[in-house]
């Protein structure tokens, strides 16, 4: 009978016994009764049908269907069944008694591995689940099986007389002897043991197999004739005194117990053919050389490794007619404390031996020798086959930077005890991933990794950079790392006094405005300009990353009409979104009207790149420069210039590639946003304003971006916004606009109505059961994703439910306050920007400012024509109310005529509500800009505000207006989100 998952129902699993390959497991959803009881209303569930009940299940549950899906005949033959024959005809003719071929014999034996372990795995996670023996007549809970959560002991007896010994287990559960035999009993499984007798279902302490339990469920005990006595007592109960506990009578079980000594041992590991580079960056799917730490214990005569917990080591010992087993006690306590001191130091070996990276392992040794003999550990080196004795004394560099006429010649001594190896001589070495050779004296001395994590930024740019009869060189564009190593005294640098001005901005000499500039600059405007002029100066790109409305086109402005007098007749490039151009023409006019501009866009434009040189300034789009690359890249500008420069955040797009094709004198990229979804977006632009500051995209990944967004590696953070910080120029808006004026922010709160209250808590219920369900999955890919979508949900109600709900017919709380603020504004004939992230929202909003007569711009993803709208706003008096999503409107809009801003809807990243605010919040204006936040009373709005404070405490490391919002949620504000 099909069962509804809309009504209340049950999920439970059913043994059975299949005629060829025993006991199976089969899961099924039964339906309630109205007590709520189980029904005779059932149905097999499976993989295929789970998600249909997933509000009942689990994520044990799924795992579980999943394995008795997998048990089932047609999955266990169809391995087997190469001639495709129907599951129950292949598993007869397997079975039937007249086919005992090797082959048959051999599938079977296959099978029954397949199956033991599928069972072993369901039986792991049935704890807790309800479990039945299925009816003849094919009923699923005939007979329910009580699983018992306590595991259950057994102990063996050996009683040995003159003739014979005899042998037997008993089994205690919860404290009490468990009458077990000659009451139907069987095992389910047997490896482990699970024994099901007297309706109950039971599993045991130490792993005890079946095989030893299951002789005596209709027997009291084996008989050992005297005649296999020592042959039995050798090859059975030596292992069985070893591994569980053992009553005997007649023989002895002696006891040894000693201190243990702590043994570490290293021996070679070899990697995989073929090569890795200087960083361990893989070719040719090579893996690195490791050294394997093994930490024993020994016991006088007896070791034993760190993960063999048991007391397993029991020799027997036969003196005339008596039989004596000697058992060794170990201190696990005693080797637990070493194991955890080694892997507080960064060794985890107390679970099993360990092995890691050959140069790791040597920097490890080096930095520990001393605590690890203080500890009382011996440290023993494994001759290698290959014959290696390793060098495990003190290791030491030395690096010298000296400044050259373009570059910075590097030199590197390495000391190994008394031996002094220059590093250009193994260079050679180190950048095919070797890391070890021989010192005059024949042992091997390996490079500890701690030297690669202080250096190896250097080593990767050498590896990139110029050489000259063997010296290394460095770029002079690292200066910020050399100034960064020598603080941390890593390095000893020489600098010339000129090249000195570069440890700090704040000495800059302070350059002229040519007289062809036609504004006036702020004074953090022309300190903005004295940068661009030095970095000029010095042949350095740069990335001038102030706040949104503090000028940044005006003070590039000002240092192209300096190149203009500096370099008559050369041309420079400046690419931007295409909804700007018109921006910077008008921009350009105004103050630099010297400045011969051509606009290089629309599909009327001449491609012929000879044009160019007729102009100071060429404008065009990053669309445009992604059609015509191989038109641009044929001329050679003075500087490029990326506008919106978060635009090449993606180095693999087509139009990062495309401007990294074009040539030129100098690079300039403007932003206010360099970083927005991850540090790649900084190695995107910052190897396009300096090539090879940040390495290539495989060592930048390797250096700064797993680090610092896996492992939150402040000092990786800390390096490379050293690095970065000479050619970043980032003012933030309260720094230095100081003339702005006032903007205030408030927070307006709306009640829901009781209709939209039903629907909020009807939705935020069914998915906070959900995620906490799915709590328990390792890794946070399913909760995450439930998580998105259960909390976009809740946000489009706490805003209208009709965003959710096309047949909603209630009020919302938040419209009601947002159409009444809307009307008063616009009668008082305020101009105000309304921004929501959901397109539907603002829909509704003009549904009613069409009933109401109220004239309006609006502008999203689909608007065609941007400008037009913005000119409307901003020049026509009668519109008074400009709707725009918050993504459309976050870049190239200037609309200084609001007086006021609603945020109709708190977005995850405060930076986006930040861009929407500067669009009436920048300079030009000349009024108090009112922003009003509209927030739902009691929903997941309040709670995104709380987290927004929060996190936004993390974004301010490197030049950064966005973290990912979604991974820093932590269990806690998942919890609170959904309280």
């Amino acid at each position: 009978m099909k069962v509804s998952p809309d009504k209340s129902f049950e999920i439970i699993y059913s043994l059975f016994s299949h005629e060829y390959l025993g006991i199976l497991f089969e899961s099924f959803v039964i339906q309630h009764d109205e007590k709520g009881r189980l029904s005779f209303a059932y149905q097999n569930i499976a993989t295929q049908n789970a998600k249909e009940f997933a509000s009942g299940l689990d994520n044990t549950d799924y795992e579980l269907i999943e394995l008795m899906d997998s048990m089932q005949h047609a999955a266990i033959v169809k391995k087997f069944n190469t001639k495709k024959l129907k599951p129950k005809e292949f598993l007869r003719k397997v079975y039937e008694t007249n086919s005992e071929t090797t082959a048959n014999k051999e599938i079977r034996r296959l099978i029954e591995i397949r199956l033991e372990g599928i069972r072993a795995k369901i039986l792991e996670r049935i704890i807790g689940k309800r479990l039945f023996e299925m009816g003849n007549d094919g009923n699923p809970i005939w007979k329910e099986i009580h699983v018992m959560e306590e595991k259950a002991s057994v102990l063996f007896h050996f009683r040995r007389n003159e003739d014979n010994t005899h042998y037997f287990p008993t089994i205690k559960h919860d404290g009490e002897k468990l009458d077990w035999q000659y009451k139907g009993g069987y095992l389910l499984c047997e490896e482990p043991a699970w024994l099901v007798v007297n309706g109950n279902l039971y599993n045991f302490e130490k792993g005890v197999d079946g095989k030893k339990l299951k002789p005596f469920l209709n027997k009291k005990f084996i008989v050992i004739p005297k005649n296999v006595e020592q042959s039995y007592y050798q090859k059975f109960i030596t292992q069985l005194v070893a591994s569980f506990d053992v009553y005997a009578k007649g023989f002895d079980i002696k006891v040894q117990r000693s201190q243990p000594e702590a043994l570490l041992s290293l021996s070679d590991l070899p990697g995989g053919n073929g090569s890795t580079d200087l960083f361990g960056n893989a070719q040719e799917a090579a893996e690195e050389d490791k050294i394997v730490f093994d930490l024993r214990f020994q016991y006088g005569e007896y070791s034993f490794r760190s993960e063999e917990k048991k007391s397993n080591n029991v020799q027997l010992e036969q003196n005339g007619d008596n039989y004596i087993f000697h058992k060794v006690i170990r201190d696990l306590e005693k080797e637990q404390s070493y194991g955890d001191y080694l892997k507080g130091l960064g060794l985890p070996v107390r679970t099993s031996r360990f092995s890691i990276g050959k140069s790791k392992a040597f920097d490890w040794l080096n930095s520990n020798r001393e605590a690890l003999e203080d500890m009382g550990v011996r440290i023993l080196q494994n001759q290698s086959s290959k014959g290696k004795k390793y060098f495990i004394g003190n290791a030491s560099i030395k690096v010298d930077i000296k400044e050259n006429i373009d570059w910075f010649d590097v030199d590197a001594i390495i000391n190994f005890g008394p031996y002094d190896v220059p590093f250009a001589q193994i260079r050679k070495l180190l950048v095919k991933g070797k890391s070890e050779f021989e010192l005059p004296n024949g042992e091997i001395a390996v490079i500890p990794d701690s030297w690669f994590v202080n250096y190896s930024e250097i080593f990767s740019f050498l590896e990139a950079g110029e050489q000259k009869d063997e010296m290394m060189m460095l770029k002079k564009h690292h200066i910020a790392l050399a100034q960064e190593l020598q603080k941390g005294n890593l390095i000893n640098l020489t600098l010339s006094r000129k090249l000195e001005k570069l440890k700090g901005f704040s000495e800059m000499e302070s350059y002229e405005l040519p007289d062809t500039f036609r504004g006036t600059l702020r004074p953090y405007q022309k300190a903005g300009y004295d940068w661009l002029r030095f970095l000029n100066e010095y042949n350095f790109g740069g990335c001038l990353a102030d706040d949104m409305g503090l000028g940044k086109t005006v003070q590039t402005l000002a240092m192209l009409a300096y190149e203009k007098k500096r370099t008559e007749g050369a041309t420079s490039l400046l690419v931007m979104p295409t909804s700007l151009i018109y921006n910077w023409e008008v921009e350009a006019r105004k103050f630099t009207p010297d400045l011969k501009v051509l606009v290089y866009t629309g599909s009327q434009r001449i491609k012929d790149s000879s044009r160019f040189s007729n102009y100071d300034l060429v404008l065009t789009s990053y669309g445009i420069t992604r059609l015509d690359v191989d038109i641009l890249k044929d001329f050679f500008f003075n500087y490029i210039i990326l506008d919106e420069s978060q635009a090449i955040k993606n180095p693999n797009s087509i139009i990062s590639k495309a401007v990294n094709q074009l040539v030129c004198k100098h690079r300039l990229i403007l932003t206010g946003t360099p970083v927005e979804n991850g540090t790649m977006d900084l190695w995107s632009q910052m190897n396009f304003i300096n090539q090879g500051l940040l390495g290539t995209q495989s060592i930048f990944k390797k250096q700064f971006l797993q680090p610092i967004e896996k492992k939150n590696d402040m000092d990786k953070a800390a390096k490379l916004h050293a690095m970065i910080k000479p050619f970043i120029l980032r003012r933030l808006k309260t720094q230095v606009a100081t003339d702005l004026p006032e903007k205030v922010v408030n927070v307006k709160y709306s009640n829901m109505t009781a209709e939209q209250e039903k629907a909020y808590e009807e939705v935020k219920s069914y998915y906070r059961e959900k995620i906490v369900k799915e709590m328990s999955i390792p890794g946070m890919n399913r909760q995450a994703f439930t998580l998105l979508r259960g909390l976009t949900q809740l946000r489009q109600i706490a805003n209208h439910p009709r965003l959710t709900d096309t047949s909603y017919t209630g009020d919302s709380g938040k419209m009601e306050d947002i159409v009444h603020m809307l009307d008063s504004t616009a009668r008082e004939g305020h101009k105000v920007l309304v921004f929501s992230q959901f397109v539907k929202h603002l829909a509704i909003v003009k549904e009613h400012l069409d009933e109401s007569g109220i004239a309006y711009s609006y502008l999203d993803g689909t608007t065609k024509d941007r400008q037009a709208e913005v000119r409307e706003f901003q020049e026509n008096d009668k519109v008074k109310i400009f709707l725009i999503s918050l993504k459309a409107g976050g870049v190239g809009l200037n609309l200084t005529k609001a007086e006021y801003v609603f945020l109709l809807d708190p977005w995850w990243n405060p930076a986006v509500e930040a861009q929407a605010i500067d669009r009436a919040h920048r300079i030009g204006q000349e009024n108090k800009v009112m922003i009003y936040k509209f927030i739902t009373h009691n929903t997941v709005e309040e709670k995104i505000m709380a987290l927004q404070e929060r996190k936004m405490a993390l974004a301010d490391e490197l030049i950064s207006t966005e973290e990912s919002f979604m991974k820093s949620l932590e269990k806690e504000d998942i919890e609170a989100l959904l309280a």
